[in-house]
Formats: C-alpha cells, structure tokens, sequence
C-alpha cells in the first residue's frame, strides 16, 4: 500500500514516516526539500522524496499522479487548498487524512472538551480548520473520498521550541525559572493548555490509516492524557532545575506592559482558550494510546534545546 505524507519532514511527519515504513507500507514524502526531518532514522533511506510547493497551482495534480492509495496531509491551512486537494484525489485514492488542530474549537466551557461539546472557532486559523474538517466530514458522508481529520493540541518533541508556561515561545520564561526568579503571571494561573508529542500525533495517524473502516467520516482530538495549566507547569519546570517557582499573578494590562506585543498576543490566544480535552473517541475508536504526559514531552523538548545550545539557562537540569 502506496502511502503520500505531504510535509512528511515536519514535526509529525518525523515520527509518522518512520513508522509507516516499519509497518511495511510503501512511504512518499511531499516537501518543498528545504530541510530534513527533526531526527534522523534509518527507515528514511526508503523513503521516496518528491520536492514540491503546496501554494502552486499544480500541487494538487501532482498529488494525484503518485498513485497513493493514502495521502495524509499535515500541511493544509485553508479551505480553498483542502478542497482543491480533495477535487483531484476523489475516484483515485482510498483514504485521506488531514492534521486539523484542537483550535478548530474556542475557548472552553465545560471541560474535559470532546468533538461533540466544543465552542466555535476564534481567529481565521482555527476556522479555516473547522471548516477543513467538516467539509471532509460532508464528503465521506455523501459517499465520496473515505476522509478522517485527526486535531492534534500544542506539539511538541526534540528539535523545536515548545509552547511554555505562559502560552508563548518566550525564552526568558525558562531562564527565570532555572533562575528561580519571580515571574509574572497573567490572570490567575489556572488557564489550562494541552500539549501533546509529536511521535503520539504521529501514532494516531498511524492508527487512522490501520483502522481505515472505523476512522471513515470521523474527527478526533489527539492530544496528552492530562493537560497542564499556567501554575502547574510553571512549578514543574522550576523543580526540572531544582528551584521553586515564584509566581507573581497580574492583571493582562500588566503582563501586556511587561512584554512586547507580539509575545503577549501568542499568550492570550493560548491561555483565553483554556482548552483540556478528552481523548475517549480516538482511544475507543482508533486504540489511541499516547506515551507521554505533557511534561514529560516539553522536558524532551527543552533538554534538547539546552544540549543543542538553543536555550539559555540559569543552571543545569536536576531531572
């Protein structure tokens, strides 16, 4: 079986490749070949590499001659792309997958949150996935393309920043708590975000494609076990340096002041959303089991980056 990964050499792909290579199925990965994946492995010397751009016109005609009896796709971000994709693939490939994300939701209400009880959308990236989604959904339902719209929450893993404490990929946050500094926090410490590992995304994509009948038609949420919130994680990376954490809770017009804009506007798009979600759909239906607890998979990511002189801190890690 001919599987196309399209962004295969991304943070997903990096994980999903290898094991689709090892699961026997036949792996080409569709990348613009600026750069290699975040870890190497032995199964990418049988990996097919085709080198293209998503945003040219003859992108979605390219996919469709591979011949692919899947093709997931983890790097589409609008409607108008989705469906030009889906337009080519429809009587020619026998499963599509798609990388949503769990903003494809709003702010929580009621939490754990399934894909039955989120909120709409906030901001033009989460609703471009929502509507990704739903029309693929629409699709399998009217007998089309078999599609499943897998929505992993904040990735991480070796070889890229991960979203910190306050909701953003500030580096100061992590020097000062090695430091054990007094660090600002805004609103009260208790705004939920929900990582996830990129080898679990990657799992559950894996799953997807095994479990094809069962995922037809479906969405799932792919994220950790358990979320953490602001004060939690705060207090969990202190202890990885062998310092306690000293919070200082603000008022978002503080905290604003205190930071450059740009920084304060990635927080409040994570922490206003305070999303913690279950993973009972895609454990039932796709036998998702994920290996990491979100701290454990934001410590792999920062012990790399310490190691690979990406990130500046106070002392050395105790854990």
């Amino acid at each position: 079986m001919r599987v196309v990964v399209i962004g295969g050499s991304g943070h997903i792909g990096t994980y999903l490749v290898p094991r689709l290579v090892r699961a026997g199925y036949e792996v080409v990965n569709v990348s613009r070949g600026e750069r290699a994946a975040y870890a190497d492995a032995p199964e990418w010397a049988e990996v097919r590499q085709v080198v293209a751009d998503r945003e040219a016109p003859e992108f979605p005609g390219r996919i469709a001659e591979l011949g692919a009896d899947v093709v997931v796709d983890l790097i589409c971000f609008t409607l108008e792309s989705a469906t030009a994709l889906l337009d080519r693939l429809r009587g020619g490939v026998g499963h599509l997958l798609h990388c949503g994300s769990i903003w494809r939701y709003g702010p929580s209400r009621k939490v754990p949150v399934t894909e039955e009880t989120g909120t709409a959308p906030v901001g033009e990236y989460g609703v471009q996935k929502d509507l990704i989604a739903r029309m693929l959904k629409e699709e399998t339902a009217a007998g089309g393309v078999v599609t499943t719209s897998l929505h992993p929450g904040h990735i991480v893993g070796p070889g890229w920043q991960p979203i910190g404490p306050l909701g953003s990929h500030d580096p100061e946050v992590w020097y000062r708590l090695s430091a054990g500094q007094p660090l600002q926090v805004p609103g009260i410490g208790t705004e939920l975000m929900h990582h996830v590992h990129a080898d679990d995304v990657a799992h559950a994509f894996e799953q997807a494609i095994a479990r094809r009948d069962a995922a037809a038609g479906e969405d799932f949420v792919v994220v950790a076990p358990t979320a953490l919130n602001v004060r939690g994680f705060a207090h969990e990376v202190a202890r990885w340096f062998g310092q306690e954490a000293s919070l200082e809770t603000v008022s978002w017009a503080e905290f604003r002041r205190a930071t450059t804009p740009e920084l304060a506007a990635v927080s409040w798009e994570h922490l206003h959303r305070s999303q913690c979600f279950s993973v009972e759909k895609a454990r039932t239906v796709l036998g998702y089991a994920p290996r990491y607890e979100p701290e454990e998979a934001v410590l792999e990511s920062v012990r790399w980056l310490i190691g690979n002189g990406e990130l500046k801190v106070a002392r050395a890690l105790a854990v």
